[in-house]
């Protein structure tokens, strides 16, 4: 309770609208979930994120943005007139400016411009279960345990999807490969990086006993559902149906500390978001804000005017069209 008290008090200073529930008014709006309490928060909510982004791709297109698929970064080379971007495929393209979000590459992209990043990139694989339809309607609501403080990881929690169904996750299971979404994925290259890197040694060293135990849930099934049954008894091992897992990136300091917060690098001529925690996804319109604020400071530094107003004018209306 005392980890839900300081939630409670984090949620206040933010201004955020929520209701203390004990015991018995947590049961009330969830009959199927057992707790000494809970925090309502009646903001909560889910969308499709892959609507939302097919929609943003949309309004980029008409603005005559255009986006290129398969195109893997080779090199990254700035002067002082622009960046130019080289793809594995041969391609070759020049930005005055460029906005990196390259999540579980952003050290490498970083590298590339011939610079120490100061941290690097652990990869977390997330791993989902998707509840047999019966129980579409076990839950009312997106139910979230306490999380742990010292981790910045949500703890494997319901949700009820846009379509109905309702997902069980995400565990934090260290992968040894920087895109390993199967459990039988391997890259030896990644692994001897993570392996070599003192940073995330400590990392593994100061929670190792989390980290084994996250290992055995996702090799055990028994052990991730014993995670859901601590708030949702009902639920039992036929219950848990595979779904897609999803892999976080998760910067990764020296000193061997999980960077918690939002984490930008910058340079004359680019901007690299290089750790973006949950709920990232959920703040991607004030996040977008952020990063507008950090263009228009470098287009202003820039040598040509007039190219520099049209630039920051076009930023200013795709951001402005991603909030309406």
């Amino acid at each position: 309770m005392e980890r839900m008290r300081a939630l409670w008090e984090r949620t206040a200073a933010n201004g955020i609208e929520r209701e203390w529930l004990n015991a018995e008014e947590l049961r009330e709006r969830e009959p199927n979930i057992t707790g000494l309490g809970g925090i309502f928060v009646p903001s909560s909510g889910i969308v499709s994120y892959r609507e939302v982004t097919a929609a943003m791709a949309k309004i980029f297109q008409a603005r005559g943005g255009e986006i290129i698929y398969n195109a893997e970064v080779s090199a990254l080379s700035e002067h002082k007139n622009g960046v130019v971007i080289r793809t594995r495929q041969g391609g070759e393209y020049e930005a005055s400016t460029l906005i990196s979000c390259s999540g579980l590459m952003a050290d490498r992209l970083v590298k590339m411009l011939g610079l120490e990043p100061g941290f690097i990139i652990c990869p977390f694989r997330g791993e989902y279960f998707r509840l047999a339809p019966e129980h579409n309607q076990i839950v009312n609501h997106l139910i979230y345990p306490i999380p742990d403080p010292a981790m910045p990881f949500l703890g494997v929690h319901l949700t009820r999807m846009i379509d109905g169904s309702v997902t069980v996750g995400p565990n934090a299971v260290l992968a040894f490969k920087r895109e390993g979404y199967r459990k039988r994925d391997f890259s030896f290259s990644d692994t001897l990086e993570i392996l070599g890197s003192s940073g995330i040694r400590r990392v593994l060293q100061n929670h190792l006993r989390s980290g084994l135990g996250e290992m055995k849930n996702s090799l055990c099934k028994s052990g991730y559902l014993r995670l859901v049954q601590k708030y949702c008894p009902r639920l039992s091992l036929s219950d848990l149906q595979p779904w897609p897992a999803g892999v976080r990136a998760q910067a990764v300091s020296p000193d061997g500390k999980l960077i918690d917060d939002f984490l930008f690098v910058t340079t004359p001529r680019t901007i690299h978001t290089c750790n973006a925690p949950s709920p990232a996804a959920t703040s991607a319109i004030p996040i977008g804000a952020h990063i507008v604020s950090k263009v228009q400071t470098l287009l202003a530094s820039q040598s040509n005017p007039g190219r520099t107003l049209r630039a920051a004018r076009s930023v200013d209306a795709l951001h402005a069209a991603f909030n309406q």
